[in-house]
């Protein structure tokens, strides 16, 4: 199976879902935003990501996202699809119509609500995901909404596989991170989701970061990228401090698909910041702290 032809730093967004007036999904809007992202210079798509609502999406809506964006994309980024399910046979239901959809590959978590009370429930699920999957797997190590991380031994026997082909780590830990480094071949792509750690992980080879908030603020994050390619510490070290670290904090406190469509909205990227339920947006005097920091980010390109 193929590996992802991605620059080293590479940044992509895990795109936001837009919902219309009747709070369906706006295929055009979405189409908008992904043209605008990779005009600007970003280097994939994530749709149907924890940013993009996938667990409030039916399963028609999230072919319909997957489409959309693969369209929209028109080959000129990869498009890694959310796949992530509670059961063997429904992640490897959303991989084959992301595949069917045109999608370069999948992005597949441990399964949420039940967590194993052993790692060897974490291989058996993941073993079932990846035999032989319709598309390439990048694994998500995201415990905050799973309930636990991906052991380091099931990871590195994972990546043994030729179907998978890497990872996106959202523990928050560069601990954990460097260790789950170590444990994996060179060619097995590592990418950073928590958006003020790209930087700092940057010095330990992670490949490029899966970001929300670069479709917020895609200038930031492709200079981001280039300063960390040219080894311009200084541009890098100031544009993490001062844009991307502040940005990051603020949103933190309200959730980051919430926050991503404020400022995307800001920015007009997409209409409106409708998010669905259990979601809610922050209040006005929250929106508008969350669009003065977006704007001083933009300062500092």
């Amino acid at each position: 199976m193929p590996v992802l032809d991605l620059p080293r730093a590479a940044v992509s967004p895990p795109i936001v879902t837009p919902f219309d007036a009747d709070g369906d999904v706006d295929a055009d809007a979405l189409a908008s935003h992904v043209d605008a992202l990779v005009e600007v210079g970003l280097d994939g798509i994530v749709p149907c990501g924890t940013t993009g609502e996938f667990a409030s999406l039916a399963d028609d809506e999230r072919r319909t996202a997957v489409e959309t964006v693969v369209d929209a994309a028109d080959g000129r980024v990869p498009v890694i699809a959310g796949a992530a399910d509670t059961a063997v046979s429904r992640v490897r239901d959303h991989l084959s119509a992301a595949a069917a959809a045109g999608a370069d590959a999948g992005l597949v978590t441990l399964p949420y609500y039940h967590a194993s009370t052993d790692p060897a429930g974490q291989r058996a699920f993941l073993d079932g995901v990846v035999d032989d999957p319709p598309l390439p797997v990048l694994l998500y190590d995201i415990p905050a909404t799973v309930g636990e991380s991906i052991d380091v031994d099931v990871l590195a026997d994972a990546a043994g596989r030729e179907s998978v082909i890497g990872m996106k780590d959202t523990t928050g830990d560069l601990t954990d991170l460097e260790a789950k480094l170590g444990a994996t071949p060179d060619s097995f792509a590592v990418f950073q989701g928590v958006d003020a750690q790209l930087y700092p992980s940057a010095s330990l080879g992670v490949d490029g970061g899966i970001h929300a908030l670069s479709q917020v603020i895609p200038e930031v994050f492709v200079a981001l990228g280039e300063a960390i390619r040219d080894g311009d510490d200084e541009r890098a070290l100031t544009l993490h401090r001062r844009a991307v670290a502040p940005l990051f904090a603020r949103c933190a406190d309200h959730g980051f698909a919430p926050a991503t469509k404020v400022g995307a909205a800001h920015r007009g990227f997409v209409p409106d910041p409708r998010v669905r339920p259990p979601l809610t947006l922050p209040d006005e005097a929250d929106r508008e702290a969350i669009r003065a920091d977006v704007d001083a980010a933009l300062d500092v390109v």
